[in-house]
């Protein structure tokens, strides 16, 4: 289970198809991609996520999750007889999306990789703070929505997946300014 953030710095490319390149409007002119650290912060400060599996049969299933961004991956959980956990036992890949309902404003981003099951009670702990630094009150108070969340993670009650990046999109949007970047880790 990858549990550093990597060496080096994706490569980050700009498609100009899809960003105000092409079609510039007033200030978007030099239209550049967007940085791998705003995404991080973005990553690390969205409260939800859409993940997206593909059940045995080929269907689609997407639904909302809680994440937390540690040191490169990006983490979540589900119970072991949920519909995503079933997906993921029959096909790890995976997309997890979040951002902003805006049409001018904000940065969507599309995190795709493979989901890895995480086991290990060192790690489990690592991602427990992770969680509880996040989220705070809504897992560590007892009226909390998640509250015993921690406690599911070291019991094994939920399962816990991992997903380090192995493509990762942003969709910017800084009134009318456009850009679509694309990082390859």
């Amino acid at each position: 289970m990858p549990t550093q953030e990597p060496a080096q710095q994706p490569v980050t490319e700009l498609d100009a198809r899809y960003s105000s390149a092409l079609s510039p409007r007033p200030g978007a002119e030099e239209v550049v991609a967007t940085d791998w650290a705003e995404a991080r912060r973005e990553l690390g400060a969205a409260e939800i996520f859409w993940l997206s599996t593909v059940r045995p049969d080929g269907r689609l299933h997407v639904t909302p999750v809680i994440a937390a961004w540690h040191e490169g991956v990006l983490y979540f959980s589900t119970g072991p007889a949920e519909q995503k956990a079933k997906n993921l036992a029959h096909h790890g890949h995976c997309a997890l999306t979040t951002g902003t309902n805006s049409l001018a404003e904000g940065l969507d981003l599309v995190i795709e990789g493979t989901a890895e099951r995480v086991a290990d009670p060192a790690a489990l702990e690592e991602v427990i703070i992770a969680y509880e630094g996040k989220y705070g009150a809504h897992i560590t108070s007892p009226e909390g929505t998640f509250h015993g969340m921690s406690d599911a993670f070291r019991k094994g009650d939920v399962a816990v997946f991992a997903v380090a990046p192995s493509t990762a999109y942003g969709f910017g949007r800084d009134d009318g300014v456009f850009t679509h970047t694309r990082w390859s880790f």
